[in-house]
């Protein structure tokens, strides 16, 4: 079974949020259209406690209960099943969708994944260069097939050059890129 994995799409990271990525509203339009193609989609959130070890590096975002935190307004929440929850500890950060950033925690989305005998996922979202790119590296190394939706992914770009650079890791790890024009030519799974 196919899933996709919609990766952050919160207000804090969307033009005029806390941590903005660059044209990340951009994301949201994309992720309804290829809603539709999957019968199992998964939102990561971040959900940091308001004294989040991250907030040294990146201005205080994604406060558990803050508006900031929501999922976007525009964003088609009927169709997701679930919402999964990382950056709850203080002490560490969780960029991926499934561990922390230490692996020492697991947020449950390999499990949910396993429980629906989910083997290949379509990964989107904000930002490529981070949640993104950890969210679909750890998927590879717990055997997944993954799909990078490249066209429903923005980048922080920090330094020049680090979404390409993520891009290339994960290509180098496994992760097939893909188009959502393709991605909305795959059969709707029940």
């Amino acid at each position: 079974m196919k899933a996709l994995i919609l990766v952050d799409i919160q207000n804090d990271f969307l033009p005029g949020g806390a941590l903005a990525v660059p044209r990340g509203n951009e994301v949201i339009a994309v992720a309804n259209q290829l809603m539709e193609k999957f019968e199992l989609v998964i939102a990561t959130q971040d959900w940091h406690p308001a004294n989040h070890v991250s907030f040294a590096l990146w201005p205080v975002h994604c406060v558990q209960g803050s508006s900031g935190a929501e999922l976007a307004a525009e964003l088609n929440i009927k169709k997701i099943k679930t919402v999964i929850q990382k950056g709850t500890d203080a002490t560490l950060d969780s960029y991926s969708g499934f561990f922390d950033n230490e692996h020492r925690k697991t947020t449950g989305l390999h499990e949910i994944l396993q429980h629906h005998g989910v083997n290949e996922i379509y990964v989107m979202g904000l930002a490529t260069d981070y949640c993104v790119k950890f969210t679909a590296l750890d998927a590879r190394q717990l055997g997944y097939t993954v799909k990078l939706v490249t066209d429903g992914c923005r980048g922080v770009e920090l330094n020049p050059g680090d979404v390409e650079k993520s891009l290339a890791e994960m290509k180098a790890a496994g992760v097939e890129m893909v188009s959502s024009e393709e991605v909305k030519k795959i059969k709707v799974e029940s």
